[in-house]
């Protein structure tokens, strides 16, 4: 067989590092806390009785979750209910942000996308991969470019068969 006749893959040849998003996505549970279910006639907190429901309130079930607090109704919620929530919930969960699922989903996401080692990525060709089965928010696409543009070679964005340029060192 002659070296002509052999497949060879261009793309592995090619140098490209492939970067899925999807592999920064959170892996754990997923909960809302909401404050709405701890309300007086769902408008109004009353310290004694906030108190007494989140000493009464499973929190095991949050155990190793991610979980964002929200409150669904339209009221007015001290600081102090959030910090006296992060307290309950600190323990148990492994994280905890203020806002809904997708806020949660996007501040975790941009925390392992900051946790990456920039130095792997110096000169090297990136594609980040653009579709898989989890939506990304375009958040993350944003920070992942901003993070490695000063070590990447270039930064492109899509499938390595099929790329869009969106940055190429001078």
């Amino acid at each position: 067989m002659q070296t002509s006749d052999l497949i060879m893959n261009r793309v592995e040849a090619s140098g490209l590092v492939t970067l899925d998003l999807e592999d920064f996505y959170p892996k754990e549970t997923i909960k809302v806390f909401d404050l709405k279910d701890y309300l007086f006639r769902g408008l109004i907190i009353k310290e004694k009785d906030f108190r007494e429901a989140l000493k009464n309130t499973n929190w095991p079930e949050f155990d190793n979750c991610n979980v964002a607090v929200i409150c669904s109704t339209d009221a007015i919620i001290p600081v102090w209910a959030y910090m006296l929530v992060a307290t309950y919930l600190r323990p148990v969960a492994k994280n905890i942000v203020l806002g809904d699922k997708e806020s949660l989903v996007a501040t975790i996401l941009l925390n392992n996308i900051n946790a990456i080692t920039t130095e792997d990525y110096v000169d090297k060709r990136v594609v980040v991969k653009g579709c898989g089965d989890i939506k990304i928010p375009d958040s993350a696409y944003l920070a992942i470019t901003a993070m490695l543009q000063p070590f990447a070679k270039s930064i492109m964005y899509g499938e390595p068969c099929s790329t869009v340029p969106v940055y190429k060192k001078k």
